[in-house]
């Protein structure tokens, strides 16, 4: 059972799923000190907007394994120092697709009516229609950043107004806009022709201020502009300047650059419309939010690789179910070659052997370079940060990958090569009784008992040798749990033991100065 600690408010129907399953910790409205006392010993965070998560608060917060945002973006949470800490992003895209789009046109059918100011002057007693003559949307060109689900479902809906439809989006296909019914065009062009400009791309450097002072300068003088994005995709002062100068018409927002936004400059004008970030809030978009977020978690603590991960390499989820059992056996390997290497680790070589080999592995290489670290480092190595931590500790990553060795389907090789030019390779597979070792070097062993000390004795092949062995723990009251042996180069053989407890170095010292044993080697097996 995890601890959870749940610092936004979300519905309750995610909070029932978490807590049928985890302990639940629901504390909101935290300063960045109170969210960091209030973290020790939890594992997840579940956050929507409002609370920032900091690298300040990720570095301080070691117990922390995932962090579940119950919205679309990530923009509050520092995404490099999760991934740098081996944490998990989650977040739920499908969530507000339906909710962000309709908000959007209802923004649209808003600025293009003037519905707001019309209210808002009937109220105080004014009845004046000519004042408020709108446009038609009709045979209007509407001009979409970014095509992704949201800019789609507004694309979908604006057919039904008959409204023409252009669109930036340098990542879509000519074939995905056709079949959207939307023409694709360079961001200056559709600056220039667009009669209503909305917003639906996310936020990075390369899109902050997207919209400014010389793009407005672009645009006809009647144009109006939509963002029920992210507030900073637009300079706010130069949105006011613009629209103040009637150099465009006006805007409807409802994203700022910081929120609350009460005293925000965009609120003073009387051509913007603006909402307080209403595009999710809908019951059933905050429902699908906590749900799919909680869902997540749930899978995180299961096992399970989570459905939306922000930071982990993405892998379909028919790849991840064939693969998905190997991830075991891949750090294992590691684990187990890199305590047979003497003296560091100079160039690691995977192969993954057979089916395996025809998918995705990228998850088999991260577990890989896991089993590796976690006995050389004691920084946290998981699947999110394993491939920055395998650059930081300098390790040599080949990669290769061929038929599969019989008796097996599948097969992870990995082979560690060590500063002094040694080589151990260990072999694994999956079974119905879970990972096993299947070869170390050139011996073809099978460890069925994968937890517990392994000691690894390599001894000329004469007859009595095991006795011998088995003889000197019994008298030191060790016992042994398993037992393989398997015959390999020339005359030597491999025995290995699995015993309750590992050997001191004395003992070590002992058993090698025994007669025909040419090396002992202890592995911890976890």
């Amino acid at each position: 059972m995890a601890k959870i600690l749940i610092a936004d408010s979300i519905a309750d129907t995610g909070i029932e799923l978490l807590s049928d399953r985890h302990e639940i910790i629901y504390s909101t409205d935290l300063s960045e000190d109170a969210l960091i006392a209030a973290l020790k010993g939890v594992q997840a965070l579940l956050v929507r907007s409002q609370t920032q998560v900091t690298a300040h608060v990720i570095k301080q917060s070691p117990d922390l394994e995932i962090i579940g945002r119950a919205g679309v973006g990530v923009d509050n949470i520092d995404l490099d120092a999760a991934t740098q800490q081996g944490i998990t992003v989650v977040n739920a895209p499908l969530s507000n697709t339906t909710s962000t789009a309709e908000h959007a046109f209802a923004l649209i059918l808003s600025v293009a009516r003037h519905i707001p100011q019309a209210h808002h002057s009937l109220k105080n007693g004014e009845w004046a229609r000519s004042k408020y003559a709108g446009i038609e949307l009709s045979g209007q060109t509407l001009g979409i950043v970014g095509l992704g689900r949201i800019g789609s479902e507004v694309a979908r809906k604006a057919h039904a107004f008959n409204m023409e439809i252009i669109a930036y989006d340098p990542f879509v296909t000519s074939d995905r806009a056709n079949q959207l019914g939307v023409q694709l065009l360079g961001f200056d062009s559709l600056l220039e022709q667009s009669d209503f400009l909305t917003l639906h791309t996310a936020l990075h450097d390369g899109t902050r201020n997207l919209l400014s002072t010389e793009e407005f300068k672009k645009m006809k003088k009647t144009a109006l502009i939509i963002n029920a994005a992210r507030g900073p995709l637009v300079d706010e002062v130069a949105l006011y300047a613009a629209i103040d100068a009637g150099e465009i018409a006006g805007a409807a927002i409802d994203v700022f650059s910081e929120e609350p936004a009460v005293d925000n400059i965009l609120t003073s004008s009387d051509k913007i419309i603006v909402t307080p970030h209403l595009a999710a809030s809908t019951a059933a978009a905050q429902t699908r939010a906590a749900v799919e977020t909680a869902e997540q978690l749930i899978d995180f603590f299961d096992g399970k690789s989570p459905r939306f991960s922000v930071n982990v390499p993405l892998v379909d989820e028919d790849t991840m179910s064939i693969i998905s059992p190997f991830i075991d056996c891949a750090e294992l390997a590691g684990s187990v070659a890199v305590q047979l290497v003497k003296e560091g680790v100079a160039t690691v070589r995977i192969e993954y052997r057979g089916a395996i080999a025809n998918y995705n592995t990228s998850p088999l290489r991260a577990a890989v370079i896991m089993g590796i670290l976690q006995s050389v480092t004691e920084d946290k190595v998981t699947m999110v940060n394993a491939n920055a931590m395998a650059e930081i500790h300098g390790l040599d990553i080949k990669e290769d990958s061929g038929p599969a060795l019989e008796p097996f389907a599948s097969q992870i090789i990995v082979s560690i090569f060590g500063n002094a030019g040694e080589a151990e390779s260990v072999t694994t597979t999956h079974t119905s009784g879970g990972p096993r070792i299947v070869g170390i070097g050139p011996y073809d062993v099978e460890i069925i008992s994968y937890k517990g000390h392994l000691l690894a004795i390599e001894n000329i092949d004469r007859p009595g040798k095991i006795g011998h062995v088995a003889t000197l723990l019994g008298t030191w009251g060790i016992n042994i749990n398993a037992m393989s042996v398997a015959a390999g180069r020339e005359k030597f053989a491999l025995m290995l033991l699995t015993i309750e407890r590992s050997l001191t170095e004395d003992e070590i010292i002992f058993v090698r100065e025994l007669e025909d044993i040419e090396t002992v080697r202890q592995i911890e097996l976890s």
